[in-house]
């Protein structure tokens, strides 16, 4: 989509300091970090939100998971825990229409969130 933030990032129009990529999925370091380890996980097919995922799309999140388990080892958390986040909706928190997800590791994370 033209005026999506996440698929100018993919397209190399906005620089982002990348940490992973694969056929389906980019992966970039926040630029706002809450943790040592904030990472975004993106599927480079422009996916709106959860409720977009659809019997067609439904790999996409698949890689997206395979991505994260490689990212959490090489930045050195999957031993100790890391949190996937995804916020779907405007009451959640997401800002960007486009589906993502949160990799957020190397400290100790509360619960219950937010």
């Amino acid at each position: 989509m033209e005026d999506c933030l996440f698929c100018k990032i993919i397209n190399g129009d906005i620089p982002s300091e990348r940490v992973y990529e694969d056929e389906f999925v980019y992966a970039f370091k926040d630029i706002d970090p809450v943790a040592p380890v904030h990472v975004l996980i993106i599927p480079k097919e422009h996916i709106a939100s959860a409720n977009d995922i659809t019997a067609e799309n439904s790999l996409v999140i698949s890689k997206v998971f395979e991505a994260a388990a490689i990212i959490a080892k090489e930045a050195g958390i999957d031993a100790n825990g890391y949190r996937i986040v995804n916020n779907c909706g405007e009451l959640a928190g997401q800002t960007v229409k486009h589906l993502h997800f949160h990799l957020i590791g190397g400290r100790d994370l509360s619960w219950p969130p937010g």
